[in-house]
C-alpha cells in the first residue's frame, strides 16, 4: 500500500507517544507523512477520551476532517482512547470513520486499511499485538517523551483511565533503556506515565529510582525531567535520586487534586492535608532549588465554598512554581458520577478561574525574583520577540517560557544559552542572551 498519511493527535503527551508509534508503523511500511490536508490520502485522528470536553473535541475533529474528502482524502482512521472505551457507541454512529483502532493497535493499522480499501468499515479495536514499535518523534529533536508504563491502579473516583487503559503495566526496563539509546542526543528526556512513581510495582517492587539512575548513565541523555509523580509514592529513595543525580532536573510534577481531607477521601486519594504539607516541606528541605508543579480539581461533588477557600489559602501558603486547574467533569462510569451534591457547572468554572487568579499572583511574584539574574535557557524555537526557550523550572507545553533576543549571535533549538532576565510577567520571563 503506497499512500500519503496525515495525523492529528489530541490529548496528553502519553497519547502523543502512542501516535508516534503509529507514525513509526507508517514509516516502516515505506509510506510518506504530510502536514498538508490537501495531500493526505489517509488521515489518522488520535483521540482523547479523558473528559467530556476532550471527547467532544475528538468527535468535532473527525467531523471536520471528513470535509477533506473533497480533495485526495480517501480514508479516516480513528484511534486512541475514544474508540478504546466507547467503540460500541462510536462504530455505528460515527460513520465518517473507516477504521477504528484502540490504544495498542498500531500493528493492526495496515491490515485494517487493506480491509477498508476492499470495501469494509473496520473495527479493529483490541486486535493489535500491543507491541511497542519504532517511533517518529513529533517534538523538537532536543526533547523527547519516554512513556515508562501504561494504565493505572490508583482508581481515583473521578477518573476513567483504568477503564480506558486498564491496570498499571510497567514497560521492561531494558526496552526503555534501548528506546532511550535510540533517541540520539537528547537535551531533555521527559518521563511520563499515568503515575511514573509506581514504576515496577506491578512486577515485584518499585524500581523508579533505579530506572532514573540507569537512564542518566546513557551518554546521549543530558537531562531528565519527571512528570506525573503521585504524592503518596514519592519515597526517600526517589528524593535522594533527584537530589544527588546531576542529570535530573530539580523539578517535580505532583498531581495533588485538592488539599482538604474530606474531599481527598471522596476522590479516592490516599494523602491527607498534613501529608501534603510534610511532603512539600521535605522536598524543599532536601532539594532547596526544587521547582514544584501540581494540579487541582475545582468543584468536586459536595465541595463547599469554604473548602474552595481553603484550597486558595493552601495555594498561598505552598507557593508552587506552576499549577494547573480543572473544573470537575462528571464522567459516567466513575464512582464520583453517582455522588449526590454535584456542584453547578458555572460554580466549578468560577472556582477554577479564582484558583488561576491566585496562582497567577504567586507566579508573577516568584518570577520577579529572576529579574537581573542570568539563567541557563534551553532554546526551543522562535517567537515574535526573537527566541523562545525554557528554564529548568519550566516543562514544555504546560508551564511558562523565556522569550529573549540574541543580538550578538544566532542560537539554535537544542542549545542551552545564558539569558539575562530583564522583565517578567505572570508566567513568562523576558531577557537577552549574554553571549
Amino acid at each position: 500500500m503506497n499512500k500519503t498519511f496525515g495525523m492529528i493527535s489530541l490529548g496528553c503527551d502519553k497519547n502523543r507517544v502512542d501516535g508516534e508509534r503509529i507514525l513509526g508503523e507508517i514509516r516502516a511500511h515505506g509510506c510518506e507523512v504530510t502536514n498538508d490536508p490537501a495531500e493526505m490520502q489517509v488521515l489518522i485522528v488520535n483521540t482523547c477520551a479523558f473528559l467530556n470536553d476532550a471527547r467532544r473535541e475528538s468527535i468535532d475533529t473527525i467531523l471536520r476532517c471528513n470535509s477533506y474528502r473533497t480533495g485526495k482524502l480517501e480514508k479516516i482512521v480513528v484511534t486512541g482512547c475514544l474508540p478504546q472505551k466507547f467503540i460500541g457507541e462510536l462504530y455505528p454512529a460515527l460513520t465518517e470513520g473507516d477504521v477504528f483502532l484502540g490504544v495498542s493497535d498500531a500493528s493492526e493499522l495496515f491490515p485494517a486499511l487493506e480491509r477498508a480499501y476492499a470495501g469494509e468499515r473496520v473495527n479493529a479495536v483490541g486486535a493489535g499485538t500491543g507491541e511497542r514499535g519504532e517511533r517518529v518523534y513529533t517534538t523538537f529533536s532536543h526533547f523527547k517523551y519516554l512513556k515508562i508504563a501504561d494504565g493505572c491502579f490508583n482508581h481515583c473516583t473521578y477518573c476513567l483511565i483504568p477503564k480506558i487503559r486498564g491496570k498499571y503495566v510497567s514497560y521492561p526496563m531494558e526496552e526503555l533503556l534501548e528506546e532511550a539509546r535510540a533517541m540520539g542526543n537528547t537535551q531533555e528526556l521527559i518521563l511520563v506515565a499515568q503515575d511514573t512513581t509506581r514504576y515496577g510495582e506491578d512486577v515485584g517492587g518499585n524500581r523508579f529510582p533505579e530506572l532514573i539512575k540507569k537512564l542518566s548513565e546513557l551518554d546521549n541523555i543530558c537531562h531528565i525531567r519527571l512528570l506525573y509523580c503521585y504524592p503518596e509514592a514519592i519515597t526517600d529513595a526517589l528524593i535522594a535520586e533527584i537530589r544527588d543525580n546531576p542529570k535530573v532536573l530539580k523539578y517535580l510534577d505532583i498531581p495533588m487534586q485538592h488539599c482538604e481531607d474530606r474531599i481527598l477521601k471522596l476522590m479516592g486519594r490516599r494523602s491527607k492535608k498534613e501529608d501534603l504539607f510534610a511532603l512539600v516541606e521535605k522536598l524543599r528541605r532536601e532539594i532547596p532549588s526544587v521547582a514544584l508543579r501540581t494540579t487541582f480539581i475545582a468543584g468536586f461533588p459536595t465541595e463547599t465554598e469554604e473548602e474552595h477557600r481553603a484550597l486558595m489559602r493552601f495555594l498561598r501558603e505552598m507557593r508552587f512554581e506552576n499549577c494547573g486547574f480543572f473544573a470537575y467533569s462528571r464522567e459516567p462510569e466513575t464512582p464520583a458520577y453517582k455522588l449526590k451534591g454535584q456542584v453547578h457547572p458555572s460554580t466549578r468554572k468560577r472556582w477554577a478561574r479564582e484558583l488561576y487568579e491566585v496562582q497567577a499572583e504567586i507566579s508573577a511574584d516568584k518570577l520577579k525574583n529572576y529579574v537581573g539574574k542570568t539563567l541557563p535557557v534551553l532554546v526551543d524555537g522562535y517567537d515574535k520577540i526573537g527566541y523562545l526557550g525554557r528554564a529548568s523550572f519550566q516543562a514544555p507545553e504546560i508551564d511558562g517560557n523565556v522569550s529573549f533576543i540574541s543580538p550578538k549571535r544566532k542560537t539554535a533549538p537544542g542549545e542551552i544559552v545564558p539569558v539575562k532576565i530583564v522583565s517578567s510577567g505572570s508566567y513568562d520571563l523576558f531577557g537577552q542572551c549574554e553571549e
